[in-house]
């Protein structure tokens, strides 16, 4: 045998029987799964059995914040701009975040008004069935109440349209590579250009 090579010196010892993974209870967890989910709905009804209605936000870094997604909670502001209090919130199936903030007046809106089509839909029980309060639906909503699977509210995520136009003379005859090196040009020249403007101006003064 030529070169200098390993000699061959298989471990084959070891215990491999314990480093194998196998999946053989995925079934089973699948089925304790589902049945879960039902004990579940069966424990919280009439409430939906996603939880409660969370706000829509705006995924995080420049990669993904062009994604929407269910965020934690609303702002104190989303709840006011809807008339909801801070406190009748959680009661009612809203989640609340006192620490998110509304950094643009798009997502406020947005946020608000899924908040405005959560009231409309909402029948609240009453606490006690012989005793109803202000606020509490009627007896014929609460005898049409339906448990909601899924979110209450579902985010829709739209799809960006595109226009599709006839291309003119006009465009045909533009040309971009050489539009692109112009103002390439005059970002570049731009502070030589204010210095001598600037001492064009010192010199008629004088």
């Amino acid at each position: 045998m030529k070169h200098n090579n390993v000699i061959p010196n298989g471990h084959f010892k070891k215990d491999w029987q314990s480093y194998v993974k196998t999946w053989f209870n995925q079934p089973a967890r699948k089925k304790r799964r589902r049945l879960a989910r039902q004990k579940k709905a069966v424990r919280v009804f009439p409430r939906p059995t996603s939880g409660p209605l969370r706000p829509v936000v705006h995924s995080q870094t420049l990669k993904y914040n062009m994604k929407v997604r269910a965020g934690r909670g609303f702002t104190l502001e989303e709840l006011k701009g809807a008339g909801i209090s801070k406190k009748l919130a959680p009661t009612i199936g809203i989640a609340v975040d006192h620490r998110r903030k509304n950094r643009c007046l798009e997502s406020l809106q947005a946020n608000v008004q899924r908040l405005n089509t959560y009231k409309a839909k909402l029948i609240v029980f009453p606490r006690r069935s012989r005793k109803a309060k202000a606020g509490d639906s009627s007896p014929e909503e609460l005898a049409n109440a339906m448990q909601t699977h899924g979110s209450p509210v579902p985010i829709v995520r739209e799809k960006p349209t595109v226009d599709i136009i006839a291309i003119t003379d006009e465009m045909k005859g533009n040309k971009a590579y050489s539009k692109l090196r112009l103002e390439r040009m005059n970002a570049r020249l731009i502070g030589v250009r204010q210095k001598r403007a600037a001492e064009a101006e010192k010199d008629e003064k004088k």
